[in-house]
């Protein structure tokens, strides 16, 4: 099946998922010019869904948000399954752990997407070593920091200069964020209250769960 744009992404699961930066906080943004499904029946409104129907919503809802595939989402289920503790609690943090995700976070690229794009091209070191995998998970006391390149660190400074211009560079508490250094130091994982509230976990884990 072929893939969505970014936008038809929010408007199929009916709320922002933030893929595109602040377009997402502007009068352009998709969704509110347009607050319907995609497709030729789409202005006919959002139908009434079954049980099946609002778990796959929710399960799309956060595999498009956090940008992985099925598969991936599904191995973070089984990981989660097979780990001690709170199943939900445990699947999010698995992914708020991602690295594309906690660069993310701390306010260094504007979208998950041109996160993982700095991380794929070699921009981001992960304890002085260049890492080019997205999903790798950090640990507590792992260092993140931009390279040293100059048209790299203005994207990223011009970057954390908007959030701070529009009061939005509250950070979560589980990060460092050294921001003359673009370094973040990984101080703890993080607990429950610091994780997304946007996703019924409930549904996500019993579509996986069936």
């Amino acid at each position: 099946m072929k893939a969505l744009p970014r936008c038809k992404m929010c408007r199929r699961e009916g709320k922002k998922l933030f893929l595109k930066g602040d377009r997402c906080n502007s009068s352009r943004c998709a969704l509110v010019k347009r607050k319907y499904p995609p497709g030729a029946n789409g202005p006919k409104g959002y139908p009434r869904l079954s049980e099946y129907a609002l778990q796959l919503r929710a399960k799309q809802s956060l595999k498009r948000t956090y940008g992985i595939s099925e598969k991936q989402c599904h191995n973070y289920f089984q990981e989660a399954k097979n780990k001690s503790g709170n199943t939900e609690i445990t699947f999010l943090k698995l992914l708020e752990l991602r690295i594309d995700n906690v660069v993310f976070r701390a306010g260094l690229a504007p979208s998950r997407r041109a996160t993982r794009q700095l991380i794929s091209h070699n921009n981001i070191l992960l304890n002085n070593k260049p890492l080019n995998i997205p999903s790798y998970q950090v640990k507590v006391g792992d260092t993140i920091k931009v390279k040293s390149k100059k048209k790299i660190q203005k994207m990223v400074k011009d970057n954390l200069a908007f959030l701070k211009d529009k009061g939005k560079e509250t950070l979560p508490a589980w990060l460092d964020v050294d921001l003359k250094n673009l370094e973040i130091k990984i101080l703890k994982e993080p607990e429950e209250k610091d994780l997304p509230q946007e996703f019924d976990n409930k549904l996500i884990i019993a579509f996986y769960s069936r």
